[in-house]
Formats: structure tokens, C-alpha cells, sequence
């Protein structure tokens, strides 16, 4: 066992993470091309995930494997499937990698260009909201078989309904952040593809979360699967989490408060429960001069991706989303993750603050609680095992709320509902349905 400290308000805070025996790459019989784009990008030693999955992959098995954020699943899916098709280039489509949104479809196709650099094998991402230009892309890779694809169910069925996609060569089928796909309301998406793809194959199951859904689901599509789980439902060990009671108005009062006078923290993530407050907080931020960008659904795609290449280059400080990014965006080296809102579910908590603490490192992950969220959010302390630290508000932002997790009476809201706990609601009311909600 070694200690991080970290400083944060003035006080000294330890951090303790547990030792783990890492494998090095090298032990995982990869081929020379993978093992040498892994050198070349500074992978030396695996995740437990990674050392895991790969192996029963490469054994042609089956998998679900559930497994927190930043725990390196892309790499544990991605490098067996590589290792299987390195020696040569096919012009077939040989693996399917479908996700829930732009921004993981995006990712997981720059990681595989990094791993598959010494390699002939292509790869593409297939998501909407592009350009008639970029239609025509997508289509000549469904149609002259790129080998790898990754998309996103909506976008992929439009294609699919067009008549020409070729699965027929079609070797592996891989569902990452099943869960999150499952609450979008991809669940039918989903089993229309599969209609698609070669009962043959070889299919891989990833989630963060492991719900009811996603056995059924698995158990309709998978067979005799290895079953794995690392760390489910659990913000990363090295993730100081720490929480302060305000009222709304407080709120980004506070966060002006807590960054101002730190030019170390240079990159700062800010998550709240809707598209206008992005807006709210983006102009109040740029009021006190910092660098900051929203980034939201309403964003055309190469708004967000030149938003996002900002952030990551370091050249944005600040950057306010709603829940698109909880998710499947590799941004490292973030500093502070903040929850502006309490998220709506349990397990969105523990998403957000995964985007602090990637990996082996260490990172600050705050909530800001208002008086309506105290119940949800002891509930949130109840999953992770964890009472997070209530620390005080900075002079000169006066009182806060005193901490009182009992549930608090909703306004009424439209036909016999009430505003409140449960899993968040579009729109139109409905729960679980995401596809029109105000993220």
C-alpha cells in the first residue's frame, strides 16, 4: 500500500491505493505489429480488465464483462480482436463494435487506428448528424468491407435499410456500454441488427453496470459466455470525492470560488442535468474571464469534436456538458470533475467522476447538493459503500442548507406526477426513454 496526497482548499488529504500486480502486454502472446503500436503509444502493463478479457477472447469464447469507466475496456475488446486479424487485409467486414453515442463510436476509432498503426486492418465510425459527404463515406466502407466498424444503432439501421451492407464475413459482434445503449432505448435496435449478422460468430458484451436488461439481453445473444466483473458500481480508488451543501443560487458562485487562484488546475469538468443550465454556466464563467466551452446535444457534430479537441489539447480550461459526456469520452489528465446537478440515477454518479482518475491516477471529483437532491444523493453514498466529506462553503457565499437527507415534496407536474426520484423522464414523461430528454 503507497500514499497520494492531495491539497485541495488548503488541506492536506490522503489518498490510499492498493497495490496491483500488473501483467505486461508482452505475456498476452500478442503479435510483434500490436505489441510495437503498444510501445510506441507508452502501454506497458495491463488493467485487470485487459489481463482478463483478453485471453478468453482469444480463446474464441463468448464474454460479458462488466467493469468501471476508465478501466481500459476498449483495449481488453479491441487487442484481441486486432491480434486475430493483423497478419492480413481482408476487404470484408469482419467486426462490428456497436455503441450509444457519436462521441464513444469516435473514440473507439481513433484507439484503434493507434493500436492497428503497424497493421493493414481499417477501421471506421459510423454515427449521424454528418454531412452528405460523410453518408457516402459510411456507405463505401459497409460496401467494400472495411474491416472494422463502429456505430451507433440508429445510424447503422439506416444503412441497413438501405440493402447494401455485407455482414456476411462477419466474425465478431461487440456491444460496449450495453447498459447505457439499454436505458437509450436501443433495445429493439439492437436485436434488429443482430438479424443482420452471421449466427457464427463471436460475441462480446461490455457494461459498466449489470441490471436485470442486461442479462436478459445476454442471455438471448451470447453463448456459454465467460463472465467477468472488475469493480462494478464503484467510483476508482483514486478519486477524492467531496461534496458541498448549496443553495441553487450558490452554485456557480462557488465554482468561480474554487478555481479562481488555482492556475495549476488546468482542466475542469462540469456536469449538469440540463441544456440550459450549460448556458447558464458557460455565460457565467466567461463573465469572470475564464476560458470555458459548453457542449451539449444541440451541437452540430464538428462543433463538438473541435469543442472536445480544445479541451483535450488543454487549450479550453473549462468544460460544461450535459450527461452525452458521462460516458465513453477518453479525456485525460482531467483535474476536477464537478457535479453542478446530483445525477438523476445512482449509477450516472458514478459515471461522471469516472472521467477523473483514469486509470492509475489520481483526481477530485465534487457535487454540488441543493436542498431537493439531499435524498438522492445519500442515496448515491449508499451504493458506493461511502460517505462523501460535506466540506464548507467558502467565506463570502454565506449559509448553506444544513444537511437533511429526508425526502422532500415535489411540486406537482402535469397528470398525477410528481417532479422527483426514479429514472430521469424525457419529455414526453416517459422513463427511460432518452432519445428526446434535455441532455
Amino acid at each position: 500500500m503507497f500514499t497520494i496526497v492531495l491539497y485541495f482548499c488548503g488541506r492536506k488529504i490522503p489518498l490510499f491505493i492498493g497495490l496491483y500486480n500488473y501483467m505486461k502486454f508482452q505475456e498476452l502472446n500478442l503479435s510483434d505489429s500490436l505489441l510495437e503500436a503498444l510501445s510506441f503509444m507508452g502501454f506497458e502493463e495491463t488493467t485487470p480488465i485487459q489481463e482478463q478479457a483478453i485471453p478468453a477472447i482469444m480463446d474464441h469464447k463468448d464474454l460479458i464483462a462488466s467493469a468501471q469507466t476508465g478501466t481500459g475496456k476498449t483495449a481488453a475488446f479491441i487487442l484481441p480482436v486486432l491480434n486475430e486479424l493483423a497478419g492480413k487485409q481482408y476487404h470484408e467486414t469482419k467486426v462490428l463494435v456497436i455503441v450509444p453515442t457519436r462521441e464513444l463510436a469516435l473514440q473507439i476509432d481513433q484507439q484503434i487506428q493507434g493500436f492497428s498503426y503497424f497493421t493493414p486492418v481499417e477501421s471506421i465510425a459510423i454515427y449521424g448528424g454528418g454531412t452528405g459527404s460523410e453518408w457516402d463515406q459510411q456507405k463505401r466502407a459497409l460496401t467494400s468491407g472495411t474491416e472494422i466498424i463502429v456505430a451507433t444503432p440508429g445510424k447503422l439501421i439506416s444503412h441497413l435499410n438501405m440493402g447494401y451492407v455485407k455482414f456476411e464475413h462477419l466474425k465478431y459482434l461487440i456491444l460496449d456500454e450495453a447498459d447505457r445503449m439499454l436505458d437509450m432505448g436501443f433495445h429493439e435496435d439492437i436485436q434488429k441488427i443482430i438479424t443482420y449478422l452471421p449466427k457464427d460468430r463471436q460475441t462480446l458484451m461490455f457494461s459498466a453496470t449489470m441490471p436485470p436488461k442486461i442479462r436478459h439481453l445476454a442471455a438471448k445473444i451470447l453463448h456459454n459466455p465467460v463472465e467477468i466483473s472488475i469493480g462494478m458500481s464503484k467510483p476508482a480508488e483514486g478519486v477524492l470525492q467531496a461534496a458541498y451543501l448549496t443553495h441553487e443560487n450558490q452554485k456557480t458562485p462557488l465554482i468561480i470560488n474554487l478555481i479562481a487562484d488555482k492556475p495549476e488546475v488546468k482542466s475542469i469538468l462540469i456536469f449538469s442535468s440540463t441544456k440550459k443550465k450549460v448556458s447558464e454556466i458557460v455565460r457565467g464563467l466567461r463573465g469572470k474571464g475564464f476560458q470555458v466551452e459548453g457542449i451539449s446535444s444541440d451541437f452540430e457534430q464538428s462543433r463538438r469534436e473541435e469543442v472536445l479537441r480544445s479541451f483535450r489539447s488543454k487549450r479550453t480550461r473549462v468544460l460544461v456538458a450535459t450527461d452525452v459526456l458521462s460516458r465513453g469520452i477518453d479525456i485525460k489528465d482531467i483535474d476536477i470533475v464537478i457535479n453542478y446537478d446530483v445525477p438523476g440515477d445512482a449509477e450516472d454518479y458514478v459515471h461522471r467522476v469516472g472521467r477523473t482518475a483514469r486509470a492509475a491516477s489520481s483526481g477530485l471529483a465534487i457535487t454540488l447538493i441543493n436542498e431537493r437532491d439531499m435524498m438522492s444523493f445519500s442515496q448515491i453514498e449508499e451504493l458506493i459503500g461511502n460517505e462523501v466529506m460535506k466540506l464548507p462553503l467558502p467565506d463570502g457565499l454565506g449559509e448553506g442548507p444544513k444537511w437533511n437527507p429526508r425526502p422532500v415534496r415535489r411540486s406537482f407536474h402535469g397528470k398525477g406526477q410528481f417532479r422527483g426520484k426514479g429514472k430521469p423522464r424525457s419529455r414526453d414523461g416517459r422513463k427511460g426513454n432518452y432519445r428526446k430528454n434535455n441532455r
